[in-house]
Protein backbone atom coordinates (compact mmCIF):
# COMPACT_ATOMS: atom_id res chain seq x y z
CA UNK A 1 0.00 0.00 0.00
CA UNK A 2 1.36 3.40 -0.91
CA UNK A 3 1.94 5.91 1.85
CA UNK A 4 2.58 9.61 1.95
CA UNK A 5 6.18 10.70 1.75
CA UNK A 6 7.73 12.12 4.90
CA UNK A 7 11.08 13.75 5.60
CA UNK A 8 12.32 10.35 6.75
CA UNK A 9 11.14 8.84 3.48
CA UNK A 10 13.52 11.08 1.56
CA UNK A 11 16.29 8.69 2.60
CA UNK A 12 14.57 5.67 1.01
CA UNK A 13 16.88 5.51 -2.01
CA UNK A 14 15.28 2.49 -3.63
CA UNK A 15 11.72 3.75 -3.29
CA UNK A 16 12.57 7.21 -4.59
CA UNK A 17 14.58 5.85 -7.51
CA UNK A 18 11.63 3.66 -8.50
CA UNK A 19 9.32 6.66 -8.22
CA UNK A 20 11.55 8.73 -10.47
CA UNK A 21 11.64 5.95 -13.06
CA UNK A 22 7.84 5.79 -12.84
CA UNK A 23 7.81 9.49 -13.67
CA UNK A 24 9.74 8.87 -16.88
CA UNK A 25 13.42 9.08 -15.94
CA UNK A 26 15.95 6.40 -16.84
CA UNK A 27 17.15 4.04 -14.11
CA UNK A 28 20.52 5.79 -13.87
CA UNK A 29 18.90 9.21 -13.59
CA UNK A 30 16.45 7.86 -11.01
CA UNK A 31 19.26 6.64 -8.78
CA UNK A 32 20.99 9.99 -9.06
CA UNK A 33 17.84 11.87 -8.07
CA UNK A 34 17.36 9.62 -5.04
CA UNK A 35 20.71 10.88 -3.77
CA UNK A 36 19.67 14.49 -4.33
CA UNK A 37 16.44 13.97 -2.41
CA UNK A 38 18.45 12.60 0.50
CA UNK A 39 20.32 15.90 0.47
CA UNK A 40 16.97 17.68 0.62
CA UNK A 41 15.99 15.54 3.59
CA UNK A 42 19.15 16.53 5.45
CA UNK A 43 18.54 20.19 4.63
CA UNK A 44 14.97 20.04 5.98
CA UNK A 45 16.32 18.50 9.15
CA UNK A 46 18.59 21.53 9.58
CA UNK A 47 15.46 23.70 9.43
CA UNK A 48 14.01 21.69 12.30
CA UNK A 49 11.34 19.94 10.23
CA UNK A 50 10.14 16.71 11.87
CA UNK A 51 11.09 13.34 10.42
CA UNK A 52 7.38 12.52 10.30
CA UNK A 53 6.36 15.70 8.51
CA UNK A 54 4.65 15.04 5.18
CA UNK A 55 6.53 16.45 2.20
CA UNK A 56 5.62 17.20 -1.38
CA UNK A 57 8.29 16.04 -3.79
CA UNK A 58 8.89 17.45 -7.27
CA UNK A 59 11.33 16.83 -10.07
CA UNK A 60 11.68 19.85 -12.38
CA UNK A 61 13.92 19.35 -15.43
CA UNK A 62 16.05 21.68 -17.48
CA UNK A 63 15.57 21.78 -21.22
CA UNK A 64 17.35 21.71 -24.54
CA UNK A 65 16.24 24.24 -27.10
CA UNK A 66 16.86 22.06 -30.14
CA UNK A 67 15.90 24.87 -32.54
CA UNK A 68 14.20 28.20 -32.02
CA UNK A 69 16.77 30.80 -31.06
CA UNK A 70 15.01 33.90 -29.68
CA UNK A 71 11.72 33.08 -31.37
CA UNK A 72 9.23 32.54 -28.53
CA UNK A 73 8.67 36.11 -27.35
CA UNK A 74 8.22 37.14 -31.01
CA UNK A 75 5.27 34.74 -31.36
CA UNK A 76 7.42 32.16 -33.12
CA UNK A 77 7.99 28.45 -32.68
CA UNK A 78 10.69 26.16 -31.36
CA UNK A 79 11.57 22.49 -31.03
CA UNK A 80 12.38 21.60 -27.44
CA UNK A 81 13.11 18.64 -25.20
CA UNK A 82 13.27 18.22 -21.44
CA UNK A 83 16.48 16.69 -20.11
CA UNK A 84 17.10 14.20 -17.33
CA UNK A 85 18.99 16.77 -15.28
CA UNK A 86 17.08 19.16 -13.09
CA UNK A 87 15.94 20.19 -9.63
CA UNK A 88 14.81 17.87 -6.88
CA UNK A 89 12.57 19.82 -4.52
CA UNK A 90 11.05 18.66 -1.24
CA UNK A 91 8.66 20.88 0.72
CA UNK A 92 6.89 20.57 4.05
CA UNK A 93 3.84 22.79 4.40
CA UNK A 94 3.45 25.36 7.15
CA UNK A 95 0.30 26.88 8.61
CA UNK A 96 1.76 30.37 8.89
CA UNK A 97 2.93 32.68 6.11
CA UNK A 98 6.65 31.98 6.42
CA UNK A 99 8.60 30.53 3.51
CA UNK A 100 12.04 29.14 4.32
CA UNK A 101 14.20 27.85 1.49
CA UNK A 102 17.54 26.09 1.67
CA UNK A 103 19.86 25.31 -1.24
CA UNK A 104 21.61 22.05 -0.42
CA UNK A 105 24.65 23.23 -2.38
CA UNK A 106 26.52 25.11 0.33
CA UNK A 107 23.53 25.23 2.66
CA UNK A 108 22.47 28.76 1.66
CA UNK A 109 19.18 29.79 3.22
CA UNK A 110 16.64 32.52 2.59
CA UNK A 111 13.48 33.40 4.48
CA UNK A 112 10.42 35.16 3.10
CA UNK A 113 6.79 35.67 3.85
CA UNK A 114 3.99 34.88 1.45
CA UNK A 115 3.83 38.55 0.45
CA UNK A 116 7.19 38.00 -1.26
CA UNK A 117 9.16 40.13 1.20
CA UNK A 118 12.68 38.84 1.77
CA UNK A 119 13.70 38.71 5.42
CA UNK A 120 17.06 37.02 4.99
CA UNK A 121 18.70 36.68 1.60
CA UNK A 122 20.62 33.63 0.44
CA UNK A 123 22.41 33.30 -2.90
CA UNK A 124 21.48 34.77 -6.27
CA UNK A 125 18.77 32.12 -6.58
CA UNK A 126 16.73 33.93 -3.91
CA UNK A 127 15.71 36.65 -6.38
CA UNK A 128 13.79 34.01 -8.35
CA UNK A 129 11.95 33.00 -5.21
CA UNK A 130 11.19 36.68 -4.52
CA UNK A 131 9.72 37.09 -8.01
CA UNK A 132 7.50 34.01 -7.66
CA UNK A 133 6.30 34.83 -4.16
CA UNK A 134 5.57 38.44 -5.04
CA UNK A 135 3.57 37.47 -8.12
CA UNK A 136 1.62 34.75 -6.33
CA UNK A 137 0.76 37.17 -3.52
CA UNK A 138 -0.42 39.74 -6.09
CA UNK A 139 -2.45 37.34 -8.24
CA UNK A 140 -3.85 35.11 -5.47
CA UNK A 141 -4.13 37.35 -2.41
CA UNK A 142 -5.33 36.37 1.01
CA UNK A 143 -4.66 33.44 3.29
CA UNK A 144 -1.56 32.06 1.60
CA UNK A 145 0.38 29.58 3.68
CA UNK A 146 4.12 29.15 3.67
CA UNK A 147 6.41 26.13 3.44
CA UNK A 148 9.85 24.85 4.33
CA UNK A 149 11.56 24.05 1.03
CA UNK A 150 14.84 22.33 0.18
CA UNK A 151 16.23 21.92 -3.31
CA UNK A 152 19.15 20.13 -4.90
CA UNK A 153 20.20 20.08 -8.54
CA UNK A 154 22.42 18.29 -11.04
CA UNK A 155 21.58 20.89 -13.70
CA UNK A 156 24.52 23.20 -14.46
CA UNK A 157 23.74 26.80 -13.54
CA UNK A 158 23.97 29.60 -16.13
CA UNK A 159 24.54 27.03 -18.88
CA UNK A 160 21.61 27.90 -21.13
CA UNK A 161 19.61 24.89 -19.92
CA UNK A 162 16.96 26.99 -18.13
CA UNK A 163 18.12 26.46 -14.57
CA UNK A 164 16.59 29.77 -13.45
CA UNK A 165 13.24 29.08 -15.13
CA UNK A 166 13.19 25.54 -13.74
CA UNK A 167 13.76 26.84 -10.23
CA UNK A 168 10.96 29.39 -10.61
CA UNK A 169 8.62 26.68 -11.91
CA UNK A 170 9.55 24.51 -8.93
CA UNK A 171 8.86 27.24 -6.39
CA UNK A 172 5.48 27.93 -7.99
CA UNK A 173 4.51 24.24 -8.03
CA UNK A 174 5.22 23.99 -4.30
CA UNK A 175 3.20 27.09 -3.40
CA UNK A 176 0.38 26.13 -5.75
CA UNK A 177 0.08 22.60 -4.35
CA UNK A 178 0.25 23.71 -0.71
CA UNK A 179 -2.34 26.45 -1.22
CA UNK A 180 -4.52 24.61 -3.76
CA UNK A 181 -4.32 27.54 -6.13
CA UNK A 182 -5.92 25.54 -8.94
CA UNK A 183 -9.23 25.70 -7.02
CA UNK A 184 -9.25 29.49 -6.89
CA UNK A 185 -11.42 31.45 -9.29
CA UNK A 186 -8.52 33.64 -10.44
CA UNK A 187 -6.61 30.52 -11.44
CA UNK A 188 -9.48 28.68 -13.09
CA UNK A 189 -10.53 31.64 -15.22
CA UNK A 190 -7.02 32.20 -16.60
CA UNK A 191 -5.21 28.87 -16.46
CA UNK A 192 -7.25 26.02 -17.92
CA UNK A 193 -4.47 23.82 -19.31
CA UNK A 194 -0.81 23.10 -18.63
CA UNK A 195 0.14 25.15 -21.71
CA UNK A 196 -1.58 28.16 -20.17
CA UNK A 197 0.28 27.54 -16.92
CA UNK A 198 3.51 27.65 -18.93
CA UNK A 199 2.42 30.91 -20.52
CA UNK A 200 1.56 32.36 -17.12
CA UNK A 201 4.89 31.39 -15.59
CA UNK A 202 6.66 32.98 -18.54
CA UNK A 203 5.02 36.26 -17.53
CA UNK A 204 6.00 35.72 -13.89
CA UNK A 205 9.58 35.82 -15.15
CA UNK A 206 9.26 38.70 -17.63
CA UNK A 207 6.86 40.78 -15.54
CA UNK A 208 3.98 40.97 -18.04
CA UNK A 209 0.32 40.38 -17.23
CA UNK A 210 -1.48 37.16 -18.16
CA UNK A 211 -5.18 37.53 -18.75
CA UNK A 212 -6.57 39.15 -15.61
CA UNK A 213 -3.50 38.12 -13.58
CA UNK A 214 -1.66 41.42 -13.29
CA UNK A 215 2.06 41.61 -13.98
CA UNK A 216 4.81 42.50 -11.57
CA UNK A 217 8.49 43.40 -11.86
CA UNK A 218 9.65 39.87 -12.82
CA UNK A 219 13.39 39.26 -12.88
CA UNK A 220 14.33 41.81 -15.54
CA UNK A 221 14.56 39.64 -18.66
CA UNK A 222 12.26 40.27 -21.62
CA UNK A 223 11.88 36.65 -22.66
CA UNK A 224 8.98 34.41 -23.55
CA UNK A 225 7.57 31.12 -22.30
CA UNK A 226 9.59 28.55 -24.26
CA UNK A 227 11.55 27.41 -21.21
CA UNK A 228 8.48 27.03 -19.02
CA UNK A 229 6.64 25.19 -21.79
CA UNK A 230 9.45 22.68 -22.24
CA UNK A 231 9.75 22.18 -18.48
CA UNK A 232 6.02 21.62 -17.97
CA UNK A 233 4.83 20.07 -21.24
CA UNK A 234 7.51 17.89 -22.87
CA UNK A 235 7.23 14.11 -22.93
CA UNK A 236 9.88 11.50 -22.24
CA UNK A 237 11.31 10.08 -25.46
CA UNK A 238 9.91 12.91 -27.58
CA UNK A 239 10.77 16.26 -29.06
CA UNK A 240 8.01 18.86 -29.00
CA UNK A 241 7.36 21.67 -31.46
CA UNK A 242 5.48 24.57 -29.90
CA UNK A 243 4.50 28.03 -31.02
CA UNK A 244 4.02 30.86 -28.54
CA UNK A 245 1.98 33.91 -27.58
CA UNK A 246 -0.16 31.93 -26.81
CA UNK A 247 1.45 28.52 -26.25
CA UNK A 248 0.25 25.96 -28.83
CA UNK A 249 1.48 22.43 -29.47
CA UNK A 250 2.21 22.03 -33.19
CA UNK A 251 3.61 18.52 -33.23
CA UNK A 252 5.19 15.83 -31.09
CA UNK A 253 8.08 13.96 -32.69
CA UNK A 254 9.44 10.68 -31.41
CA UNK A 255 13.08 11.02 -30.47
CA UNK A 256 15.20 9.24 -33.10
CA UNK A 257 15.67 5.61 -32.11
CA UNK A 258 19.16 4.62 -31.09
CA UNK A 259 20.19 8.27 -30.64
CA UNK A 260 21.12 10.40 -27.65
CA UNK A 261 21.96 14.02 -26.94
CA UNK A 262 25.50 14.87 -25.93
CA UNK A 263 25.49 18.24 -24.18
CA UNK A 264 28.51 20.45 -23.65
CA UNK A 265 28.24 23.25 -21.12
CA UNK A 266 30.86 25.69 -22.37
CA UNK A 267 31.91 27.06 -19.00
CA UNK A 268 31.06 30.57 -20.25
CA UNK A 269 28.22 31.65 -17.99
CA UNK A 270 24.94 32.50 -19.72
CA UNK A 271 23.72 34.53 -16.76
CA UNK A 272 20.70 36.77 -17.36
CA UNK A 273 22.11 39.43 -15.08
CA UNK A 274 24.11 42.61 -15.53
CA UNK A 275 25.74 43.08 -18.93
CA UNK A 276 24.58 39.64 -20.11
CA UNK A 277 20.96 40.61 -19.36
CA UNK A 278 21.39 43.82 -21.35
CA UNK A 279 22.71 41.91 -24.39
CA UNK A 280 19.89 39.36 -24.15
CA UNK A 281 17.26 42.08 -23.78
CA UNK A 282 18.70 44.01 -26.71
CA UNK A 283 17.83 41.14 -29.06
CA UNK A 284 14.33 41.09 -27.61
CA UNK A 285 14.01 44.86 -27.93
CA UNK A 286 15.03 44.72 -31.60
CA UNK A 287 12.14 42.37 -32.24
CA UNK A 288 9.68 44.61 -30.44
CA UNK A 289 10.93 47.76 -32.17
CA UNK A 290 10.65 46.13 -35.60
CA UNK A 291 7.03 45.24 -34.77
CA UNK A 292 6.35 48.81 -33.61
CA UNK A 293 7.72 50.22 -36.88
CA UNK A 294 5.53 47.79 -38.82
CA UNK A 295 2.42 48.72 -36.83
CA UNK A 296 3.04 52.45 -37.03
CA UNK A 297 3.51 52.30 -40.80
CA UNK A 298 0.60 49.98 -41.59
CA UNK A 299 -1.84 51.05 -38.89
CA UNK A 300 -2.05 47.47 -37.66
CA UNK A 301 -1.82 46.32 -34.01
CA UNK A 302 0.15 43.08 -34.41
CA UNK A 303 1.56 41.82 -31.13
CA UNK A 304 4.81 40.43 -32.50
CA UNK A 305 6.86 39.59 -35.60
CA UNK A 306 5.05 36.32 -36.27
CA UNK A 307 1.73 38.17 -36.42
CA UNK A 308 3.25 40.85 -38.66
CA UNK A 309 4.38 38.21 -41.17
CA UNK A 310 1.01 36.44 -41.08
CA UNK A 311 -0.94 39.67 -41.53
CA UNK A 312 1.31 41.45 -43.97
CA UNK A 313 -0.57 40.55 -47.11
CA UNK A 314 2.71 40.49 -48.97
CA UNK A 315 4.50 38.15 -46.60
CA UNK A 316 8.13 38.76 -45.66
CA UNK A 317 8.69 41.07 -48.64
CA UNK A 318 6.22 43.62 -47.31
CA UNK A 319 7.77 43.55 -43.82
CA UNK A 320 11.26 43.98 -45.28
CA UNK A 321 10.10 46.91 -47.38
CA UNK A 322 8.75 48.73 -44.33
CA UNK A 323 11.72 47.97 -42.09
CA UNK A 324 14.10 49.24 -44.77
CA UNK A 325 12.50 52.68 -44.40
CA UNK A 326 11.83 52.45 -40.69
CA UNK A 327 13.89 53.81 -37.85
CA UNK A 328 13.53 53.99 -34.10
CA UNK A 329 15.39 56.25 -31.75
CA UNK A 330 17.71 53.46 -30.66
CA UNK A 331 17.87 51.12 -33.66
CA UNK A 332 18.48 51.73 -37.34
CA UNK A 333 16.78 49.94 -40.20
CA UNK A 334 19.80 47.71 -40.86
CA UNK A 335 19.75 46.31 -37.33
CA UNK A 336 16.01 45.68 -37.40
CA UNK A 337 16.27 44.04 -40.81
CA UNK A 338 19.02 41.72 -39.60
CA UNK A 339 16.89 40.77 -36.60
CA UNK A 340 13.89 40.16 -38.85
CA UNK A 341 15.90 38.04 -41.32
CA UNK A 342 17.06 35.82 -38.49
CA UNK A 343 13.57 35.38 -37.09
CA UNK A 344 12.06 34.69 -40.50
CA UNK A 345 14.65 32.07 -41.43
CA UNK A 346 14.60 30.30 -38.05
CA UNK A 347 10.85 30.38 -37.58
CA UNK A 348 9.41 30.11 -41.08
CA UNK A 349 12.01 27.94 -42.82
CA UNK A 350 14.42 26.07 -40.56
CA UNK A 351 12.08 24.76 -37.87
CA UNK A 352 9.33 23.51 -40.22
CA UNK A 353 11.93 21.80 -42.42
CA UNK A 354 13.75 20.29 -39.44
CA UNK A 355 10.50 19.03 -37.93
CA UNK A 356 9.53 17.37 -41.21
CA UNK A 357 12.97 15.80 -41.48
CA UNK A 358 12.82 14.38 -37.97
CA UNK A 359 9.29 13.08 -38.42
CA UNK A 360 10.40 11.36 -41.63
CA UNK A 361 13.57 9.92 -40.12
CA UNK A 362 15.86 12.05 -42.32
CA UNK A 363 18.67 12.74 -39.85
CA UNK A 364 20.98 14.16 -42.52
CA UNK A 365 18.49 16.84 -43.50
CA UNK A 366 17.83 17.60 -39.85
CA UNK A 367 21.58 18.04 -39.41
CA UNK A 368 21.70 20.46 -42.34
CA UNK A 369 18.93 22.57 -40.86
CA UNK A 370 20.62 22.60 -37.45
CA UNK A 371 23.87 23.72 -39.10
CA UNK A 372 22.03 26.56 -40.85
CA UNK A 373 20.48 27.63 -37.55
CA UNK A 374 23.92 27.76 -35.97
CA UNK A 375 25.39 29.74 -38.87
CA UNK A 376 22.60 32.33 -38.75
CA UNK A 377 22.96 32.68 -34.98
CA UNK A 378 26.60 33.54 -35.51
CA UNK A 379 26.06 35.88 -38.47
CA UNK A 380 22.68 37.54 -37.88
CA UNK A 381 21.70 37.05 -34.25
CA UNK A 382 25.29 37.65 -33.14
CA UNK A 383 24.76 35.95 -29.78
CA UNK A 384 27.53 33.35 -30.05
CA UNK A 385 30.95 33.39 -28.42
CA UNK A 386 34.14 31.72 -29.61
CA UNK A 387 33.64 28.80 -27.23
CA UNK A 388 30.14 27.86 -28.43
CA UNK A 389 31.16 28.32 -32.07
CA UNK A 390 34.08 25.94 -31.54
CA UNK A 391 31.95 23.38 -29.70
CA UNK A 392 29.36 23.27 -32.50
CA UNK A 393 31.97 22.92 -35.24
CA UNK A 394 34.15 20.40 -33.42
CA UNK A 395 31.13 18.18 -32.64
CA UNK A 396 30.36 17.96 -36.36
CA UNK A 397 34.01 17.22 -37.12
CA UNK A 398 33.96 14.43 -34.54
CA UNK A 399 31.01 12.76 -36.27
CA UNK A 400 27.88 14.13 -34.56
CA UNK A 401 24.81 13.84 -36.77
CA UNK A 402 23.60 17.32 -35.88
CA UNK A 403 24.65 20.06 -33.49
CA UNK A 404 23.80 23.60 -32.46
CA UNK A 405 24.24 26.04 -29.60
CA UNK A 406 21.12 26.83 -27.60
CA UNK A 407 19.64 29.12 -25.01
CA UNK A 408 19.93 32.86 -24.56
CA UNK A 409 23.42 32.90 -26.06
CA UNK A 410 26.58 34.82 -25.10
CA UNK A 411 27.80 31.60 -23.51
CA UNK A 412 25.88 28.54 -22.42
CA UNK A 413 25.74 25.12 -24.04
CA UNK A 414 25.78 23.16 -27.29
CA UNK A 415 23.87 19.97 -28.07
CA UNK A 416 25.05 17.23 -30.40
CA UNK A 417 22.92 14.34 -31.66
CA UNK A 418 24.78 11.04 -31.90
CA UNK A 419 24.25 7.29 -31.82
CA UNK A 420 23.91 5.81 -28.34
CA UNK A 421 26.86 3.46 -28.84
CA UNK A 422 29.06 6.38 -29.91
CA UNK A 423 27.98 8.76 -27.16
CA UNK A 424 30.68 8.10 -24.58
CA UNK A 425 33.43 8.27 -27.21
CA UNK A 426 32.09 11.55 -28.59
CA UNK A 427 31.89 13.11 -25.13
CA UNK A 428 35.46 12.07 -24.32
CA UNK A 429 36.89 13.39 -27.60
CA UNK A 430 34.77 16.53 -27.53
CA UNK A 431 35.90 17.47 -24.03
CA UNK A 432 39.52 16.73 -24.96
CA UNK A 433 39.65 19.02 -28.00
CA UNK A 434 37.80 21.72 -26.08
CA UNK A 435 40.32 21.54 -23.26
CA UNK A 436 43.14 22.02 -25.74
CA UNK A 437 41.50 25.02 -27.39
CA UNK A 438 39.98 26.75 -24.34
CA UNK A 439 41.76 25.49 -21.21
CA UNK A 440 40.39 28.18 -18.89
CA UNK A 441 36.75 27.72 -19.91
CA UNK A 442 37.20 23.93 -19.91
CA UNK A 443 37.90 24.07 -16.16
CA UNK A 444 34.28 25.17 -15.69
CA UNK A 445 32.79 23.15 -18.56
CA UNK A 446 30.76 19.96 -18.36
CA UNK A 447 29.95 17.20 -20.85
CA UNK A 448 27.10 14.73 -20.45
CA UNK A 449 24.63 12.47 -22.25
CA UNK A 450 20.88 12.71 -21.87
CA UNK A 451 17.72 11.25 -23.31
CA UNK A 452 14.71 13.40 -24.04
CA UNK A 453 13.25 13.34 -20.53
CA UNK A 454 9.86 13.91 -18.90
CA UNK A 455 8.24 17.19 -17.95
CA UNK A 456 8.11 18.28 -14.31
CA UNK A 457 6.18 15.89 -12.09
CA UNK A 458 5.17 15.42 -8.48
CA UNK A 459 5.76 12.29 -6.43
CA UNK A 460 3.88 12.24 -3.16
CA UNK A 461 3.79 8.54 -2.38
CA UNK A 462 5.33 5.21 -3.47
Amino acid sequence: MKKQLTVGGLFDAEGLADGMVGGGLSAAAGRNKAGLFAECGSALRTLGVSEKAVVRVFFVPGRIEVLGKHTDYAGGRSIVAAVEMGFCIAAAGREDGVVRIVNTLGGEQAEFDTEGKTQAVGGNWSRYATAVLGRVAKNFPGGLRGADIAFASDLPAAAGMSSSSALMVGFFLVLSAHNKLELRGEYRSNIRAVEELAGYLGTVENGQSFGTLAGDKGVGTFGGSEDHTAILCCKAGCLSQYSYCPVRLERTIEFPKGMVFAVASSGVAAEKTGEAMARYNRISELSRCATEVWNRTTGRTDAHLAAAIAGSGGGALRVREILTRGRRERFGSEEMLRRFEHFFAENEQIIPAAGEALAGGDIKEFGRQAARSQELAERLLENQVAETVFLARSARQLGACATSAFGAGFGGSVWALTEVDKGEKLVAEWSSVYREQFPAAAERAGFSLTRAGPAAFKLEAF
